[in-house]
């Protein structure tokens, strides 16, 4: 039994007890939550298996991510140097432009296509000019990008009935080809797990599994919901 509350940071909080969570940092978009807490405490939030945070993921239809305190700056530190490289590297931009980007809250080359010039001009730094030719190098990289990755899905040997699956992007097809993935039934024969990744404790020690689209922000409803999608067709 858990005392219900329409807040889902405090719901969680509920239904994980006794574990003691420190905070919660939640994604209402992709229904997803981060539960941070220290490491006495792990083994009780995420249960045999991974049974407690199942549950606790069920009740709340949301995807629950149990990290401790250092994993959760670890992880920060590590999104923040990544995302930097990547406007860096396929942008030509100096690193302190890079950095200047990801701290304004600019996650991806396509948040940066997306960008007005008035808003890049906002930043500190950036004229109209500088603005200009941001926006122009984010949209020529996304356009020879997708053109890369359309081939690339191609030559993998990716199948027409996949590559239509609704849900699935091309860079999700990419990743999935390269993992082998290369049929609908191949990928209907998939469970969610496979795809966004989990936890489990083993011998007492906290093991991640990764999923083979866990960089897509994709969630446990929505990964269970597209392997629906490909059984219906498959198995009709």
């Amino acid at each position: 039994i858990v005392n219900f509350s329409e807040d889902p940071s405090v719901l969680v909080v509920n239904a994980l007890s006794p574990a003691e969570v420190q905070r919660v940092i939640i994604d209402n978009n992709y229904k997803k939550l981060d539960v941070i807490l220290n490491e006495e405490n792990l083994s009780k939030a995420i249960g045999r298996r991974g049974q407690n945070v199942r549950l606790a993921s069920k009740l709340l239809d949301y995807e629950i991510n149990i990290l401790t305190e250092k994993e959760d700056t670890e992880r920060r530190q590590m999104e923040f140097k990544e995302k930097t490289e990547v406007f860096v590297g396929n942008l030509e931009l100096d690193e302190t432009l890079g950095q200047l980007l990801v701290a304004e809250g600019f996650s991806s080359i396509e948040d940066l296509q997306k960008a007005s010039i008035e808003n890049l001009t906002k930043i500190e730094g950036i004229d109209d000019k500088t603005a200009e030719e941001l926006i122009n190098r984010a949209s020529e990289f996304l356009k020879k990008d997708a053109e890369e990755i359309s081939n690339k899905i191609k030559e993998l040997g990716v199948s027409e009935d996949l590559a239509s699956l609704e849900g699935l992007t091309q860079g999700m097809l990419l990743t999935l080809g390269e993992k082998k993935i290369l049929s609908l039934k191949d990928f209907a024969e998939l469970a969610s797990d496979e795809l966004v990744g989990a936890y489990d404790v083993i011998k007492g020690q906290r093991v991640k599994i990764n999923g083979y689209l866990e960089d897509f922000a994709l969630s446990r409803q929505e990964a269970d919901d597209l392997i629906m999608s490909a059984r219906n067709i498959i198995y009709k």
